[in-house]
């Protein structure tokens, strides 16, 4: 494969401290984004620590050494700048966006944010019922429910399965001292990636970047080791609930491996779309759901091929029937007219990712964090256009001759996840 290096608008660097700066110019804009990455997520945590990463994000913003919560929202503010944060199983982002002029600004204050966050008693304790709140939100989500118990039984106990919320004793119970070794070990210059695109001067960004991180230590790269599949079914009803939620799949490669490209244009010809097989059969077809999808979730551990669907209780063999008899029949043939229209649905995504300034740095991150250099846009479509059909049905095939995971939350009927499995398998053979 052709080496097509970075976007021709894309500059990155390497501070002394192991922080990587990268820039995306983009002068048709008149504002800036500005993101600090740490790779530390869910998958980083110990179980008595799960949720760790999430409560540092919500406590970052509540006071540094040398600026109170207020401050910290009010200097924001007065340049009109819109701040956020999130945290993923893989790493934690902090953003600001606003006036391209403002951009050196918005790095000087997000590094303040990571590197001198006191976390005070007060705002400790206030927002550990806020974070509290969002839990039991979380907990009433059927689907988020049946995400959660579809990446147990991916992945068992190991990290990676472990949800970010964390768990109700882990934050009831986290200290002030906890999360500040948790910072001081997990936000080092090994792990953080600084990125600002925008009508901004790479070099001018580059010094800000200096001087806002170039102090932190360097430490380690924070690393996990690969979780090993599992399969299987798990179940959770809720009460109140009158559907039926299902998530199921199979693992497929992680980003390290080329094969992937193969799973991604799988998972949209499968079910991206309405003209779809999945949505075609499962939706149109049959009524069987109002609400079904396909994804490739793919990560730099692991990878989940992903089909999620609302249906009722007395759909619910019917679903798994057709989903088995789709998936067994794309192992044995894949239709040509399906694979143009997945090719050009990625290039479309694609496309809209690439104009999202936010999206492009949090690509070009996790670029960083694997490969060591950001990928450009051509040389990922080039990936897509070169998967053959062929490698299309080996990535079903292979997917088939793993343990199906299956996970049911909501309104489930009696013995559904052993039903589940054995039509998954009955159809297999």
């Amino acid at each position: 494969m052709k080496d097509f290096g970075c976007d021709p608008d894309t500059s990155t660097a390497t501070l002394a401290n192991g922080v990587r700066v990268v820039v995306i110019r983009l002068p048709y804009l008149d504002s800036a984004s500005a993101s600090v990455f740490v790779r530390t997520g869910s998958c980083h945590e110990s179980r008595r620590l799960n949720g760790i990463s999430h409560f540092v994000e919500h406590m970052a913003f509540k006071g540094t050494r040398g600026r109170d919560c207020q401050q910290i929202n009010l200097d924001a503010e007065m340049l009109g700048a819109e701040v956020n944060a999130h945290t993923d199983k893989d790493h934690t982002a902090y953003h600001m966006r606003g006036l391209a002029r403002h951009a050196g600004r918005f790095l000087q204050m997000l590094g303040d944010i990571v590197q001198e966050c006191s976390f005070p008693e007060a705002e400790l304790e206030r927002e550990r019922q806020v974070i509290l709140h969002e839990y039991i939100e979380d907990e009433d989500d059927t689907l988020a429910t049946a995400y959660k118990l579809f990446d147990k039984a991916c992945f068992g106990t190991h990290p990676i399965a472990q949800p970010v919320i964390g768990t109700r004793h882990n934050i009831e119970r986290f200290t002030r001292a906890d999360l500040l070794d948790y910072v001081r070990r997990q936000y080092t210059g090994a792990n953080i990636v600084v990125g600002v695109a925008g009508n901004v001067d790479p070099e001018s960004i580059m010094n800000d970047a200096q001087a806002a991180v170039g102090s932190m230590t360097r430490g380690s790269q924070n690393t996990v080791a690969p979780p090993a599949y599992i399969g299987g079914s798990r179940t959770r009803h809720l009460s109140g609930c009158s559907q039926t939620h299902v998530v199921l799949g199979f693992p497929i490669p992680a980003l390290r491996d080329d094969d992937y490209h193969a799973a991604v244009v799988a998972a949209a010809l499968f079910g991206e779309g309405m003209s779809s097989p999945l949505l075609d059969q499962i939706r149109e077809r049959r009524g069987l759901a109002y609400c079904a999808a396909c994804s490739a979730d793919v990560m730099d551990l692991c990878g989940q091929f992903v089909i999620e669907a609302s249906t009722t209780p007395e759909h619910l063999g019917e679903f798994f029937d057709e989903v088995a008899k789709l998936l067994l029949a794309h192992a044995e043939i894949i239709d040509p007219v399906g694979m143009v229209r997945a090719r050009n649905q990625i290039a479309v995504r694609s496309l809209g990712d690439y104009e999202r300034p936010f999206r492009r740095l949090e690509d070009a991150a996790q670029d960083l964090y694997v490969y060591g250099r950001v990928r450009s846009r051509a040389e990922l479509m080039a990936r897509v256009e070169a998967v053959t059909a062929e490698q299309v049905r080996e990535a079903f095939a292979r997917m088939l001759a793993s343990r199906a995971a299956v996970a049911i939350a909501g309104k489930v009927p009696p013995r559904a996840n052993e039903r589940a499995l054995e039509r998954l398998t009955a159809r297999h053979a």
